[in-house]
């Protein structure tokens, strides 16, 4: 009986050791979920390929288009941090061997008059030569709906010459026309104006504002100032164009200045820039730094400016030419400061509103 009875103390002890015991289950912790954040950065290049950008912001969203050579397409999107995953909508595919038929360049969407108007360079198959500016007219709402109506050409019947690069200009509530063009006795391009007696319609002379004068407006050939762009603020004018030729990494902005009273068609007007406003940086590889826009930001708080770029030296004038987007401030006598292009694959804080 002792042994009996020691044995059952033994077995006892046992059962009520730690490691005898039957596991109860650990307490249920819900695990941890890291809080949803928005990014507030992107990079640049926006996309990997898109030569002259353009934008333009109506109820919204952003409007954006870019040379695609045989077709015009409209990206919508109301972020442009955003535009890589914008959805985008081809507009207009031309009619094969016709005059403009080939070679579509430098689409600029325009909300005029309460339609919607896209001006475009284009010529024909096989020749650069025959270049010239035509318009196309669109009365939806949206410009990624409804149905374009080919306007025809838009140009000076005075001066039929090489025409790219429209754009427009409303000042003393008059609108102007800008374009890069010939004089028809040279290849160099010049910057003209004409007034405008309607969107799709030129009326007076065009006058010269601007040809490359300076060392840095002159890596070519050919010779060359285009993509003229207007930017307004305070009392002032600006208009910036791109410098020297697009297939040279020297591709580079060059700008005039007049008074927002003004008469643009005097060429005593504008007071043109002696050096660069943005240049390339080949350490932040940006090379062919030009043929920009400009858009504010979505809480109308911010000013950026959008231009195409190569990432490494030496890759012409072609589809290698990204788009890219940055802030620019103002300096003290009014002018914008565009600083220095970002490097590519560097954080940038979003456009505020976004």
């Amino acid at each position: 009986m002792r042994l009996f009875t020691r044995l059952y103390v033994v077995l006892g002890l046992l059962l009520l050791a730690p490691g005898c015991q039957d596991s109860k289950p650990a307490p249920f912790v819900p695990p941890v979920v890291p809080p949803t954040t928005t990014a507030t950065t992107f990079q640049n290049p926006l996309l990997p390929s898109g030569p002259d950008p353009w934008v333009v912001q109506k109820d919204g969203f952003y409007y954006y288009m870019h040379t695609l050579n045989e077709r015009l397409t409209i990206w919508k999107t109301p972020k442009m941090s955003d535009l890589n995953t914008a959805p985008s909508t081809v507009v207009w595919t031309p009619a094969p061997n016709g005059n403009a038929s080939a070679n579509l360049w430098a689409p600029e969407l325009h909300f005029l008059d309460g339609k919607w108007y896209i001006y475009y360079t284009a010529g024909q198959a096989g020749t650069f030569g025959m270049q010239r500016t035509w318009v196309l007219e669109n009365a939806a709402a949206d410009p990624t709906t409804g149905t374009w109506v080919d306007r025809g050409r838009l140009f000076n019947s005075s001066a039929d010459f090489w025409a790219i690069d429209g754009t427009v200009l409303e000042q003393n509530n008059k609108r102007y026309f800008l374009w890069s063009g010939h004089n028809g006795i040279d290849a160099v391009q010049r910057i003209y104006i004409s007034e405008m007696s309607s969107p799709t319609t030129l009326t007076g002379p065009r006058v010269e504002l601007s040809h490359p004068e300076f060392a840095w407006e002159n890596v070519g050939p050919p010779f060359v100032n285009e993509g003229p762009e207007i930017l307004k603020h305070g009392d002032k004018t600006f208009l910036v164009y791109s410098a020297s030729f697009c297939g040279t990494d020297q591709y580079t902005l060059g700008m005039l200045t007049a008074s927002n009273t003004a008469d643009p068609m005097q060429p005593s007007s504008w007071t043109k820039s002696t050096q660069p406003v943005f240049a390339q940086n080949p350490a932040n590889r940006a090379y062919a730094t030009g043929h920009n826009s400009f858009f504010r930001s979505k809480d109308g708080q911010e000013d950026w400016i959008i231009y195409h770029a190569n990432s490494n030296p030496n890759e012409g004038c072609v589809e290698k030419r990204n788009p890219r987007m940055q802030k620019f401030t103002w300096n003290a006598d009014g002018t914008p400061n565009f600083g220095v292009p970002v490097a590519i694959n560097q954080p940038i804080l979003k456009p505020s509103g976004e």
